[in-house]
């Protein structure tokens, strides 16, 4: 048994046994109908079972699933960056995240379409209780992040995580993607937690951290939604923390948040790949050779290209304005836009809880006070 067995994807010599186990499952029916609405069960089914690698699953069943969601739930899919990639390598990519599945799926749609390496993407064991779930994440190249555990367990669950990340990157040349700390950012703050780079870090055996992250290839992804379609589901979270209460989730709270974002309304959807960090190493090695100072000094190059390149929509100036109670940026939205923008803020949750309001509105506005920094907005240039 490897080592890797309890977070590992399948391999190859196991996707057609896992396939032939849930081909009847209802799930599986339901995915099929939706990715394929006009091919005959018969016929997808006998697809299925020949089957026998990941990458055969991804491109003909993953790919056309996760185009047709594009199709029904977005006004399409934009990117800019991936042309500096380069094919047949290998790079860690650190993105900001907001959607539970789609941020990975989409990001390796966009990988396929210009021809380069794909992604082996971590998800909390949290999310795919489910059998079937588990399934068609380890089906889709997915590892798992264990989590709930006590601190000695957390240690050994990161060593071992690191350790597979790295031996993806270095000895089997597959892409890895991880978001830039635990969970979705619930309020559009996109930040880089230091412990996430202290953990990919621990299979490193060089001295300097910042050398083993030159021999990964770290790249910074930037994902911007129009409208986030799990903006309502967010809110009991940010509520409760606005006042000091701790949280609990609902029973099948992941499973609905997990639904909703890839059946909701999306609208425009942006991917910008950053450039591979490289003189922004060297630059933190010459300032500093304590090994913490590094971390935070990384994290902080990885918001930089992260913030600087998020795509911001009108919601997000609509968003910006209206919470701040100004019209500093009424040239980037039309009126129609800014009343579809309230109509949805009130048909998702109580627009008279002042509080909540504030938080629905910062989710969008957040964005555009994070670019601020940056002095990049167009209209600032």
């Amino acid at each position: 048994m490897s080592k890797f067995d309890k977070i590992r994807p399948y391999y190859d010599a196991e996707v057609n046994d896992a396939i032939r186990a849930s081909i009847n499952h209802p799930m599986m029916k339901a995915l099929m109908d939706f990715a394929y609405p006009n091919v005959e069960e018969s016929v997808w089914k006998e697809q299925l079972l020949r089957t026998h690698s990941i990458r055969d699953f991804q491109i003909n069943f993953a790919y056309h699933a996760i185009k047709k969601i594009l199709e029904k739930s977005s006004d399409g899919l934009t990117t800019s960056g991936f042309e500096k990639l380069e094919p047949n390598t290998s790079y860690f990519f650190i993105s900001n995240h907001r959607d539970i599945i789609l941020d990975t799926c989409l990001l390796n749609v966009c990988l396929h379409e210009h021809g380069l390496v794909m992604t082996a993407s971590a998800i909390g064991d949290n999310l795919v209780k489910k059998d079937f779930l588990l399934m068609l994440s380890k089906l889709n190249r997915n590892f798992l992040v264990q989590r709930n555990l006590t601190p000695r367990e957390l240690l050994e669950s990161s060593r071992l995580l690191s350790e597979y990340m790295y031996r993806l990157v270095s000895k089997e040349n597959r892409s890895v993607w991880i978001a830039q700390r635990e969970g979705r950012t619930k309020d559009g703050n996109d930040a880089t937690h230091p412990g996430v780079l202290k953990m990919m870090a621990m299979a490193s055996d060089e001295k300097n951290s910042m050398d083993f992250f030159k021999k990964v290839r770290i790249v910074p992804v930037s994902i911007s939604y129009e409208y986030d379609p799990t903006d309502a589901l967010k809110m009991p979270q940010l509520m409760a923390e606005a006042n000091d209460e701790i949280y609990t989730k609902e029973k099948n709270e992941d499973f609905i948040t997990l639904l909703s974002g890839i059946i909701g309304q999306k609208k425009r959807i942006h991917i910008h790949v950053g450039d591979v960090l490289d003189k922004e190493l060297d630059a933190i090695t010459a300032e500093t050779t304590n090994s913490n100072k590094q971390m935070f000094a990384l994290a902080q190059v990885v918001d930089d290209s992260i913030l600087q390149s998020y795509k911001l929509w009108p919601t997000n100036y609509i968003a910006y304005d209206m919470i701040n109670n100004t019209s500093l940026y009424s040239e980037k939205y039309t009126e129609e836009e800014k009343q579809l923008f309230k109509r949805r803020l009130e048909l998702r949750i109580n627009a008279d809880d002042a509080k909540m309001k504030e938080s629905f509105l910062a989710m969008y506005a957040n964005p555009v006070t994070n670019k601020l920094k940056y002095q990049k907005i167009e209209s600032h240039s």
